[in-house]
């Protein structure tokens, strides 16, 4: 088997393809050892105590690198543990939990029913535009909110902490959502 291993925007983070499915449906993010407990994959990479971030996509997976940690030291680390992973055909969720969770909305953005017609166009474009963008790069951005002309994303995996995700978020992702749908007047990660 082999694992192709690709850079990302995200200096800390590296995006890694198996060759196969990781995810059926949706993305996971491990943002720390406590959550990665759902997944034996997640928790083996925490446990190496150099990984800060993990998060699963459709057919790939993005590792961030804790502070002050080598690439150099902890790639061979990775593509260990995602061979031995996948060799064995070992569960990606352990039995139990939460395997199906996807990032769900944010309770505390309520649409109005009179912007759904905006709602639409805005999600149709993060669904067919930005986020397989995103994915390429080992991440995802999902839609939280819009009120008031005011567009408000989250940023997962690779693009979480990404130095340059804020200008991806402005520059790329504004303006694209912006010629689209002109009643969007900014975009703001939360």
């Amino acid at each position: 088997m082999l694992i192709r291993t690709e850079q990302t925007p995200n200096p800390a983070t590296r995006k890694f393809l198996p060759g196969q499915p990781v995810m059926n449906a949706g993305t996971r993010d491990f943002a720390d050892a406590e959550a990665a407990q759902a997944s034996p994959l997640a928790a083996a990479l925490f446990d190496s105590a150099m990984v800060e971030g993990v998060f699963y996509g459709r057919d790939f997976i993005s590792v961030t690198a804790a502070p002050g940690i080598s690439w150099t030291d902890l790639e061979p680390l990775v593509l260990e543990t995602l061979l031995d992973h996948f060799v064995t055909e070992a569960p990606l969720f352990a039995p139990g939990t939460a395997a199906g969770i996807q990032i769900a909305a944010d309770p505390d953005f309520d649409d109005n029913p009179a912007d759904a017609e905006i709602i639409e166009q805005i999600r149709e474009l993060i669904e067919t535009r930005v986020r397989p963008a995103v994915a390429q790069d080992g991440g995802d951005i999902v839609y939280k909110g819009y009120r008031d002309g005011h567009l408000y994303l989250s940023m997962h995996g690779a693009c979480s902490g990404c130095p340059s995700s804020a200008v991806t978020l402005k520059r790329g992702i504004e303006s694209l959502i912006r010629h689209y749908v002109p009643e969007v007047e900014s975009v703001e990660a939360v």
